[in-house]
Order: C-alpha cells, then structure tokens, then sequence
C-alpha cells in the first residue's frame, strides 16, 4: 500500500519489509538512521521494546504505551544538526477508524467484549475506553493479564466499567485481538459455553489474511455485521505515511493495492 501511494503521489520513496530479531532491534533502528530512512513500521514483538530505543515520544505512544512508527528527523543539538528518532503510535486512532468505517458502529456508549489482552488487545482496550464505551469485557488466556489492563483501564477511565470474563448479555461488538484465525486449524477465539455469537450485534477480527477467518464465517452465519482487519492496517498505514510524508494519504489507492496483494 506505500509503495502505491508513494507512486500515485510521484515520490521516489521505497517501503521494504525487513525481519530482524528482538535482540538486533536498537542496532536495526540505529542502522536505518545511519542510512538516511525517512521512518520505520514496527510489528510484534518489537511495539513495547521500542519505547525505550527512540530519542522521543510523540503524545500517542505516551498514551497508548507502544511504538509501531518511528519518524528520523533533524534535531539541533550543541549547535550541531543530527537526526533523531521519535516513536509514535498508529494503531489506536486506526481501530477506531475501521470500526466506524467498515462497521458503521457509534462506540460511545456501546458494550464491547475483547478477546485478548496482549500488546493489540491492551491498545484497543484502552482506546475503547477513551471513545467511553459503556461497558468493556475483557476475556485472555491468562487471566492476570486481563485483570492487569481493566486495573489500568479503571485508573485512566474511570467512567468505564470494566470486566475480566464474559459478559451475561448481548453486547454490541465482539472484537477479537489474539493470533486465533491466522491458521485453518486454530480454534475459535471464544468459549462458546460462556458466549454465543448471536449475543453480538457486530463482530471485528483484527486478522486480515484470511479474509474470512473461522469466527467471522461463524459470526456471518449467526447474522452479526462482519468485519476483517484490513481497514485498521489501511488507516495505521495511512497515517504512518502522513507522518513520514507529510503528505494526505491516497486512502482509495492504499485500500485497492492491500485488497489486491493481499486478498487477491
């Protein structure tokens, strides 16, 4: 998608994809900024290393508690020019954005179960209690690090309420956060003996490849409204291209090159 939007806005810019292990994180960054990159993305499991690689924090990865784009920028230091990397985080405005778009869905006031509390399930639970749902069900393998994120969502949002475990009736959006559907063999996210899919008005799984996992095909069939997580990486992109940029993004030419690529 940044190579299309880059080409449809005549940019002679490059975006690679690059593997590099936990332990070579600060010298991959370090490396990129010796080599004059614009910026980088960052995927799991570098978001929460990164906070303390970058020079700066730009206001959303303070509040969110990750970084998955890195801007390298001049910065004036003892009278000398130098670059500077500071961590910003995309992810959180970009839930939201495909939430509303592609589910028509009004957070405020709405009641939200999130399956996972991991790295992507704690950024989407504390920006759903930002948009002050009503209620926020919070359901993770292990149980502690559910009853760690509704603590911290309680201190931060107190209006929220919050709960570790399924809830006892409908609810408005079930959204799945966990790796569960990347695999044709994985198991549904939820325990059906504690929730039923025709207890949700919508469903919203962060994986996009497969288009369709197991839980939304299940969901489909229950009559929920459905959605994958293409447009929560479209919106991430778009705006990590932005912060490079400084340019709009080409939402169309972005969204028809990752439903191309990866949807085919």
């Amino acid at each position: 998608m940044h190579n299309a939007a880059f080409a449809a806005l005549g940019l002679n810019w490059r975006y690679l994809a690059c593997e590099v292990h936990p332990d070579h994180l600060r010298a991959a960054i370090e490396g990129a900024r010796a080599m004059g990159f614009a910026g980088l993305n960052l995927t799991v499991p570098h978001k929460l290393v990164a906070l303390d690689l970058v020079d700066a924090l730009d206001k959303s990865a303070r509040k969110w508690g990750a970084v998955n784009t890195i801007r390298f920028e001049p910065a004036g230091v003892d009278g000398r020019a130098r670059i500077r990397a500071v961590g910003f985080n995309t992810d959180a405005g970009a839930i939201v954005a495909a939430l509303r778009g592609d589910l028509k869905l009004e957070l405020r006031g709405a009641k939200v179960l999130l399956l996972g509390a991991g790295g992507a399930g704690r950024t989407a639970a504390l920006r759903l209690a930002a948009e002050k749902v009503a209620e926020l069900f919070l359901v993770n393998r292990t149980q502690s690090k559910a009853k760690a994120v509704a603590a911290e969502i309680k201190k931060q949002f107190p209006s929220v309420r919050v709960t570790p475990g399924y809830p006892a009736a409908n609810v408005d959006l079930l959204l799945n956060a966990t790796s569960l559907g990347l695999q044709p063999d994985d198991r549904l996210p939820l325990d059906k003996r504690h929730f039923s899919l025709n207890r949700a008005r919508a469903v919203y799984d962060m994986i996009y490849r497969p288009a369709e996992t197991a839980l939304l095909q299940a969901a489909r069939k229950a009559g929920c409204r459905t959605a994958n997580g293409l447009g929560m990486l479209l919106h991430q992109g778009a705006k990590a291209f932005e912060i490079w940029t400084g340019k709009h993004a080409p939402l169309d030419v972005m969204r028809r090159a990752l439903e191309e690529n990866i949807h085919g």
